[in-house]
């Protein structure tokens, strides 16, 4: 079902390129500032891949009945959950934006697949919680993520977490994914437990060790629906309240999980120049 590594050669390769993510990421930390716009980022994205060696496997990737994405990074701000694109938005970004930025990348046949969360300014204590929530879910979620348990195990510690502990939604039909060579392959992974069986098939799927998977809580302040406009990549909380997006890619092995963009967490999300 998911895509295996195979051996020791494979483990540290899927690593080199999340840690092209997770430096790209620091590197984004350093640069964001009041006043700079969405396209300004998405060009240090293209630079920043390109002195990494690497390049971006967002840019003109196609699903579905949606145009080829057409920038570097995903780059949902506010409202916007998840697939925002470089042109979407045109203004400069301020004090109080919420920004979450998505960074794919190919490094020697391996995909690296992570996105964290950035706020300008100084957090207000809703965004704060918000932020919390998408932190400690992520964090706690990926526990589950060891030989023997079920995706559900996720799926059942994330909801708890933030829906129950912290009162916000996970949004409903968006979730992680297995990746590898590719950049999405089975299984996928929802961050709430499905209403029936055939709603999430992978979910009581046995994990085991080998798997690669891309786990990303996606959360909304007043609702876990979206809005998305007619063929276009950027997906909408349907209440226009502010969203947050955390990722890590993680390994499972024998001993349970390897968080592969381990680093990510460490970044400067906090953006106050």
């Amino acid at each position: 079902m998911t895509t295996a590594v195979k051996s020791n050669a494979d483990v540290e390769a899927a690593y080199v390129a999340a840690q092209k993510v997770v430096e790209t990421h620091h590197r984004i930390a350093d640069f964001l500032h009041a006043g700079v716009t969405l396209a300004q980022i998405d060009r240090f994205v293209l630079e920043t891949l390109d002195d990494l060696g690497c390049k971006s496997c967002f840019h003109k990737y196609r699903t579905g009945g949606l145009p080829p994405f057409p920038s570097q990074a995903c780059l949902s701000l506010n409202d916007c959950v998840v697939h925002g694109t470089a042109g979407y938005y045109l203004d400069p970004l301020k004090a109080g934006d919420v920004l979450s930025i998505d960074i794919g990348v190919k490094y020697r046949g391996w995909m690296g697949d992570a996105a964290w969360t950035y706020v300008f300014g100084e957090m207000s204590p809703q965004v704060k919680k918000l932020t919390d929530s998408g932190k400690e879910s992520l964090a706690q979620g990926i526990e589950q993520i060891r030989p023997g348990n079920t995706w559900l195990d996720w799926a059942r510690t994330v909801q708890r977490i933030v829906e129950t502990d912290y009162g916000f939604h996970l949004i409903r039909g968006l979730g992680g994914h297995g990746y590898g060579r590719k950049l999405h392959t089975p299984p996928w992974i929802s961050n709430v437990i499905p209403a029936h069986p055939r709603e999430w098939p992978d979910g009581p799927s046995t994990i085991e060790p080998g798997a690669l998977v891309a786990v990303e809580p996606m959360i909304g302040i007043g609702t876990g629906e979206i809005e998305q406009g007619h063929k276009q990549w950027p997906i909408y909380t349907a209440d226009h309240s502010l969203s947050v997006h955390y990722e890590h890619d993680v390994l499972v092995t024998t001993d349970g999980p390897r968080i592969l963009t381990d680093g990510l967490q460490d970044v400067m999300d906090v953006i106050t120049r």
